[in-house]
């Protein structure tokens, strides 16, 4: 190994006349020249910047306590390695260390490998001619690592072909393959050491008696742990693959969905605001019609105080006039006041009336139940089901149509242990323990009936049978043709709004205990709400005095 002083001195030697200004500068300022100056670096000095591990180009150079510079990963390996038998030292001179030594960067040469790394890089990509061919530059096709020239067709052909003699891919940097210290080819490798050495080091050097692999060995065995790895890793590539496909599909389905969504909310929220200025113009304008009744009666009974004020004034200037008279024949003269002119003649301003803020508060909370009820109407309802009645349960003074759909009277007289005997009721053979449920109905336009829920456990005869007349039944009821009420445990109660649409809705959220009515009109109204704790499943409930009653159809909310 060269001390700094030789390779100070070889520099010298190479840099030309042109560059001697730079003799006096400090050492790393030097080596940068002649770096980046290849012809002025020689063989030995190119060689101080190669690892005596990899033999390749310093690559992040540390220092030993011994002096003595390595690449940090190689000299890492070989640590690594000697921390199994627990025994450390420097690979080159052998100074044994009693515990892992610390590694110290070494900047300045870790800045000339660096710039010499560049410059061989761009050497690299020239084109590299053979070294025999002195008239004209002919591409080479063969290195010798022997004799360290690079050889063409021709001169391969008369190429020495002994063993010692080793070719390689053409190549101008053709050291690294040599032992640093024998100057012979690299052929074997130390597995003790982790470093390639030639056959010197094997038989006479400081490798003699480790275990010794050829370079072709330690090669195959490379490659054989590289072909496992790839084994395994193409199954799992594959498999990744899949993963990242379905992954992908995946994200494009939720896109899908994602953007109908958005399109559904969209309309939804564009339909609220419109519903919602319907329901605020309806407030606003019950709002101005109270105003302008009580601005009317106001004015009507301001005109007649201001006429009546009018009267008075004149009425008081005439009696001032009387009073301030000195003559009594004159004072006699005058006609007496009439107390009855006192009394005023317009309305009592305690009378006048003022906003109905109880109105105008039913107003807006029924228009805002309207609104809620047909917004979620709207927007739950979807593809719609069937929901066949269950004749056997069908009193024998009704009929069910074939399609199990529409419920009318019938004469025909039929028998059968589960039928309703005093009224004419019907149950759904559908139950509902669970969830969220819609089923709607058109009514005939004259006739009395009662539609609802109930559990199957109700009475199927006497008064407790009738739905609405017991705890088991929930039922909205027309009667008179024209006039509504909801029932359950016999107590009823008036709608107050008079139902014109002959079609309607029944919702059911069954863990909420809520049963709604709706009466499907542009927009959809609420009619009433029953809340409850439903404790056994749930059938569609029908009841048919006269006319008809049709299922038109079931959803899920």
């Amino acid at each position: 190994m060269m001390n700094w002083t030789d390779i100070w001195s070889q520099i010298i030697t190479v840099i030309p006349q042109s560059i001697a200004l730079y003799i006096s500068a400090p050492l790393p300022t030097v080596f940068f020249v002649a770096i980046r100056h290849p012809a002025m670096a020689s063989a030995d000095l190119l060689e101080e910047l190669n690892c005596a591990i990899c033999l390749g180009i310093y690559t992040d150079p540390v220092t030993l306590r011994c002096g003595h510079n390595f690449c940090r990963g190689c000299i890492d390996c070989v640590l690594d390695t000697q921390e199994r038998s627990g025994k450390f030292f420097c690979p080159e001179c052998r100074e044994n260390f009693k515990e892992r030594p610390t590694l110290r960067k070494n900047t300045t040469l870790s800045n000339i490998s660096q710039c010499f790394l560049s410059t061989q890089n761009k050497q690299e990509h020239a084109a590299i001619y053979c070294t025999y061919c002195i008239q004209c530059s002919v591409p080479a096709v063969k290195s010798c690592l022997l004799c360290e020239a690079s050889l063409c067709e021709s001169h391969l052909k008369v190429h020495s072909k002994s063993p010692e003699h080793v070719l390689s891919e053409p190549t101008t940097n053709m050291g690294n393959r040599k032992c640093s210290i024998h100057k012979k080819i690299l052929e074997y490798y130390c597995t003790k050491d982790a470093t390639f050495i030639c056959v010197s080091c094997r038989l006479d050097g400081d490798h003699k008696g480790h275990k010794i692999k050829t370079m072709k060995e330690v090669s195959d065995e490379k490659k054989a742990r590289s072909r496992q790895i790839l084994n395994n890793l193409i199954p799992k590539s594959k498999e990744t693959e899949k993963n990242i496909q379905k992954l992908q599909d995946h994200m494009r389905k939720v896109q899908q969905k994602v953007d109908s969504e958005i399109n559904k909310a969209t309309v939804i929220f564009k339909d609220i605001r419109s519903r919602l200025d319907d329901e605020e113009k309806k407030v606003f304008t019950e709002i101005h019609r109270q105003r302008d009744r009580v601005s009317l009666s106001v004015t009507k009974v301001l005109k007649q105080l201001e006429k009546e004020k009018e009267e008075m004034s004149y009425k008081m200037d005439h009696i001032t006039k009387l009073c301030n008279m000195a003559d009594p024949f004159t004072v006699l003269q005058e006609m007496e006041p009439d107390r009855d002119t006192f009394d005023t003649k317009g309305g009592k301003v305690d009378d006048l009336g003022d906003l109905d803020v109880v109105l105008i508060s039913q107003t807006i909370n029924r228009g805002l139940a309207n609104f809620v009820a047909g917004v979620k109407t709207q927007n739950h309802v979807q593809e719609a089901l069937t929901i066949p009645l269950d004749a056997n349960t069908a009193c024998e003074d009704i009929d069910i149509s074939g399609d199990l759909s529409t419920i009318s009277r019938s004469e025909v007289k039929q028998y059968h242990p589960e039928r309703f005997e005093y009224y004419p009721q019907v149950l759904s053979t559908r139950s509902f323990s669970s969830g969220q449920h819609c089923w709607e109905v058109e009514t005939s336009e004259t006739g009395n009936w009662r539609i609802g829920v109930s559990y199957a456990s109700v009475a199927r005869n006497g008064d407790s049978s009738y739905f609405g007349e017991n705890t088991k039944s929930w039922c909205l009821r027309r009667y008179n043709t024209n006039l509504y009420s909801v029932l359950h445990d016999s107590k009823e109660v008036q709608l107050s709004r008079k139902v014109s649409c002959h079609q309607l809705r029944i919702c059911l959220d069954f863990e909420a205990g809520q049963l709604s009515f709706f009466e499907l009109k542009e927009p959809v109204i609420h009619l009433h709400t029953f809340t409850a704790t439903f404790t056994e499943p749930l059938h569609a409930a029908f009841c048919v005095w006269d006319d008809w009653v049709r299922i038109l159809r079931q959803s899920h909310c």
